[in-house]
């Protein structure tokens, strides 16, 4: 096997102080996103969307297969249905479904069966893995790692969400099988989550259970 094409790596060598100053700057912006369920109707940009779904696909993935498809829904009839499939799922989760101890978790959150904001909002991201696929379009290959590369993606895509000034809510209605077929997707790729995003509504809050987030020395160990 032929040794492969390899392009030189632009880098930049930033002073400490500077890789310190952005890093944090990133940090202090992360940690203000919050998930909201209050959306407003107000119009957002195809163009923003776009470009947050390319920063997802820069995504580091399983030998470049690059494992995913974004499904963006619009205000329309499919967002009726999207509503209707995931509501119906959802009463069947909350009323016993999910089992006492998850529904105990999600109980300081607030969190119902009603999901308005999938209506609401202007814009929503589908987000399925592939099974298979490849590097290029029309590959029929297996793709690896396929779990793992899409979590990237998405974490790639709420930051982008959030840097461009956007709400965003991420659902996972449980089983989320009636996506393939609303969305048109084929049996080989794998609903994974809703990204919902657009503006917040003007009453829009989160609950204080939310926002309190480990430290440091609670997530990580150096040794």
């Amino acid at each position: 096997m032929s040794a492969p094409e390899m392009v030189p790596l632009a880098f930049e060598v930033l002073p400490e102080a500077e890789m310190q100053a952005r890093a944090q700057a990133f940090h202090e912006a992360m940690r203000t996103r919050r998930t909201i369920r209050d959306f407003s109707d107000r119009p957002v940009p195809r163009a923003i969307i776009e470009t947050a779904i390319l920063t997802a696909g820069t995504a580091p993935n399983g030998a470049n297969h690059q494992p995913w498809h974004f499904t963006v829904l619009g205000r329309g009839p499919l967002r009726t249905r999207l509503r209707e499939a995931a509501e119906a799922e959802e009463r069947a989760f909350y009323a016993g479904k999910a089992g006492a101890e998850w529904l105990e978790a999600l109980a300081p959150l607030g969190t119902d069966a009603s999901k308005p904001f999938l209506e609401t909002a202007p814009w929503i991201i589908a987000v399925f893995g592939q099974k298979r696929g490849g590097p290029k379009p029309g590959d029929d290959r297996k793709n690896y790692y396929v779990t793992e590369s899409v979590g990237i993606a998405c974490g790639l895509l709420l930051a982008s969400l959030h840097q461009a000034g956007l709400a965003t809510l991420t659902h996972t209605p449980n089983p989320m099988g009636f996506l393939s077929e609303i969305c048109e997707r084929p049996a080989s790729e794998k609903p994974v989550m809703l990204i919902v995003t657009g503006y917040p509504a003007p009453d829009a809050a989160y609950p204080v259970h939310a926002a309190r987030k480990k430290l440091l020395e609670e997530i990580s160990d150096f040794r």
